[in-house]
């Protein structure tokens, strides 16, 4: 089986609010997910429909889903963009049992590849809550740098945490086999 990745569809922002809406509160916080700070179904898929009405150079915020025979397995999701400058990712399997399975590291580089593209990026940044070791490893092992563990809110639905902070340059993603 081949993973495949590719920009998500407006129609298909149901696999990113069905993930968060039916996460248990302790899979949450084991993300540094705020329970309170998720938006409601039909407003984050308005948020996301919007975003896909604007060109890429505009959006401050791109998804792209990670799929195994056709059919989603997760999805990787990119915000506090600059255009042609840099970006935040974050990355998301969707079934406990393909979690440390294994496609992580090809989802995050496929997914890095798509924003370098996209927004031709020159450096891209992930901070995963510090405490939650399989996407901290996922983004080593897919050639990530560490630069520091720090204390910050890293995005909309989080709370204040200890996150470690990665990034990929350009020249050392092109090098990467996808």
């Amino acid at each position: 089986m081949t993973l495949q990745v590719r920009e998500m569809l407006p129609s298909e922002a149901h696999v990113v609010t069905s993930y968060f809406h039916n996460s248990t509160p302790e899979f949450l916080e084991n993300m540094g997910v705020d329970p309170t700070r998720i938006p409601t179904i039909g407003i984050w898929q308005d948020r996301i429909a919007q975003q896909y009405a604007l060109p890429p150079k505009s959006r401050a915020a791109v998804v792209v889903l990670w799929l195994m025979d056709d059919k989603p397995v997760g999805f990787s999701s990119c915000d506090k963009i600059v255009y042609g400058e840099h970006a935040t990712m974050h990355l998301h399997v969707l079934q406990p049992e393909r979690r440390q399975s294994g496609i992580g590291t090809p989802g995050v580089r496929q997914s890095a590849a798509i924003y370098f593209d996209m927004l031709k990026l020159k450096s891209l940044f992930c901070e995963p809550n510090a405490f939650n070791t399989a996407p901290n490893r996922t983004l080593q092992k897919a050639g990530f740098k560490y630069l520091k563990t720090h204390m910050t809110v890293p995005g909309l639905l989080n709370y204040h945490q200890a996150v470690t902070r990665w990034m990929v340059e350009r020249p050392q993603m092109e090098g990467w086999k996808t």
